[in-house]
């Protein structure tokens, strides 16, 4: 019996895993093809294997610029969105004030509002105060979904840590800044690494705000990646060479912060 539940759980587990896998294959399998190959042939690997389009992206601007540019307000966002959330986490885990469940409610559902309601008014900011087509705007607009994020997940990492931790400290002579810093932050590492994970991976995949605000200098590479078309039609090697590229900083942030994710997972905060 049990090792008919086995057979049965490697079967599940061995599908999943080739429905997950075969998306991002076929994307690499399309990035070593010409266009041509691409339109009239149906084949499981390259038949006429080219580094043409890898080669466009390095060393034409308008892609590589791209990259550079999604990883500069990425950075910019996840810095700030954990410089800000770890003092809101802890106030919401350590005191009790009035309203603090409203408050915390009202956070998250800053979160779960689609990102098109708020396109307008930063829009319209941005373009009064001249911070269109710039990478902090792009890295501003994200806090507003990032921050709750953040707070939410360090918030329940601070509440498994004993506040008697918080009374020793002060006791000894530690400041807040001080205990703060140095003490209660290297506790919840694993909590920051999960934040900072969100918040990397919201920003470096968010389009329509990212698109709407920047223009050029700033355009980062997703927006990039919706103007393949040109007169000649669909250039679908550079647009598969691209996703295989834009793959990358994620899988190696993931690979980074893995043992914290599985960590935020037991301790159910994500």
């Amino acid at each position: 019996m049990d090792e008919r539940r086995f057979k049965k759980r490697s079967i599940f587990l061995f599908a999943y895993l080739l429905f997950a896998i075969l998306p991002v294959y076929w994307m690499v399998n399309m990035s070593f093809k010409t266009n041509t190959e691409i339109l009239s042939t149906f084949s499981m690997f390259p038949q006429h294997f080219t580094w043409e389009h890898y080669k466009t992206i390095f060393t034409d601007e308008s892609w590589y610029s791209g990259y550079i540019n999604s990883l500069i307000y990425v950075a910019i966002n996840t810095v700030i969105s954990l410089l800000v959330a770890l003092p809101a986490a802890y106030a919401f885990s350590r005191y009790s004030f009035l309203g603090d469940k409203h408050v915390f409610f009202w956070l998250l559902t800053n979160r779960m509002t689609p990102p098109a309601v708020f396109l307008l008014p930063f829009f319209q900011l941005y373009t009064t105060l001249g911070m269109m087509d710039t990478h902090i705007a792009v890295a501003l607009a994200h806090l507003l979904f990032n921050v709750p994020l953040a707070v939410w997940i360090l918030e329940g990492f601070m509440s498994g840590i004993p506040r008697e931790i918080d009374e020793t400290a002060y006791i000894d002579g530690y400041s807040f800044p001080r205990f703060f810093l140095t003490v209660f932050v290297p506790l919840i590492k694993a909590g920051v690494g999960v934040a900072a994970f969100f918040c990397f991976m919201f920003s470096w995949v968010e389009l329509l705000m990212a698109r709407t605000l920047t223009s050029v200098n700033a355009k980062p590479i997703v927006a990039t990646m919706t103007r393949t078309v040109s007169a000649s039609g669909m250039d679908w090697g550079v647009l598969a060479a691209a996703g295989v590229l834009t793959i990358v900083p994620g899988a190696i942030v993931i690979w980074f912060v893995r043992h914290y994710i599985a960590k935020g997972f037991a301790m159910g905060r994500v």
